[in-house]
């Protein structure tokens, strides 16, 4: 079988059988593509379509790497492209295209982790305060607001969100996070409050009287986009003259973070996160320890 009949029928096999959502799936079919122009010969227009997977040797993997790393690509995308060519030739292997399975000779450089970024309580407050509730779009920003920052939703997640997986009387969501699986996170009653609002007295506004199952309505009709949604969070960050420009993931960061400083169960962040691994979540830990030591400096005695 050619490499790209592999790389496709692959690619069909982790939609269908494993429910991979569609960002997932388009990071590893970017990062084959990637390696197959890798592949290509200089100054030829054609594409290594006639390469025989059985064909392919260690070195194809290790020189793609290599050429990466030169050109400073990061620890973690290194990570993700190694992660990427090895479950590809695992899948082969499994399916008979391949005898011998050479991304197993592929080892993960190591991970440099850095503490995620997030915002103070201050800055939270200040990123809140900043839509006008008075109009229909700042009620709808609020509630998006205070949602992510309550929830720790992924911004995928958030704007994905159907008016049937809302229980503001009970005061939780019921969200389908990656590979279809399905939690429930509690909101809090400020993210009741203004989502309340929104629904009350924005979000028809928005619709303009229309019947949708979307939550969060655009001026332009359907589903507000991640990248509409970033857009709108920078705007009220640049108004707040916040120290950083926040993505939609440091809030997600925010709420983790303030949740283990105020002592919150590691397992119950990790629920509400959504992480199937808990070692996602312990870089939250790293945080917490060090607002813990700058706590033990600041006022033991002995500190």
């Amino acid at each position: 079988m050619n490499i790209h009949q592999a790389i496709d029928q692959y690619l069909n096999f982790l939609r269908l059988e494993k429910g991979l959502s569609n960002n997932t799936l388009e990071a590893y079919a970017t990062d084959l593509r990637l390696w197959l122009a890798f592949l290509t010969p200089k100054n030829s227009d054609k594409l290594y379509s006639h390469i025989e997977v059985e064909s392919l040797k260690s070195h194809a993997l290790t020189l793609y790497l290599i050429q990466r790393s030169r050109e400073g690509a990061k620890a973690t995308t290194l990570t993700r492209l190694v992660s990427s060519l090895k479950t590809f030739f695992s899948y082969c292997l499994a399916q008979g295209i391949i005898k011998d399975d050479i991304g197993k000779m592929l080892e993960q450089p190591k991970r440099l982790y850095k503490l995620p970024r997030y915002l103070s309580l201050a800055e939270v407050d200040a990123l809140l305060s900043a839509p006008d509730t008075s109009k229909p779009q700042g009620l709808r920003d609020l509630a998006m607001l205070q949602l992510l920052y309550a929830t720790g939703l992924r911004v995928s997640e958030l704007v994905g969100l159907q008016v049937e997986q809302v229980y503001l009387n009970e005061g939780y969501l019921r969200v389908m996070g990656k590979g279809s699986k399905e939690r429930v996170v509690p909101m809090g009653a400020a993210a009741v409050t203004a989502l309340k609002s929104y629904l009350e007295s924005g979000r028809l506004l928005l619709t303009k009287g229309k019947k949708t199952s979307v939550l969060f309505y655009s001026q332009k009709g359907g589903a507000l986009t991640r990248q509409r949604f970033w857009g709108i969070l920078k705007q009220y960050a640049r108004q707040k003259k916040l120290r950083i420009l926040p993505s939609p993931h440091v809030l997600r960061h925010s709420f983790a973070t303030h949740l283990l400083e105020n002592g919150a169960d590691l397992r119950a962040v990790q629920m509400m996160l959504g992480h199937s691994d808990i070692s996602s979540t312990q870089i939250y830990t790293h945080v917490s320890v060090k607002h813990l030591k700058e706590a033990h400096q600041k006022f033991h005695p002995r500190g």
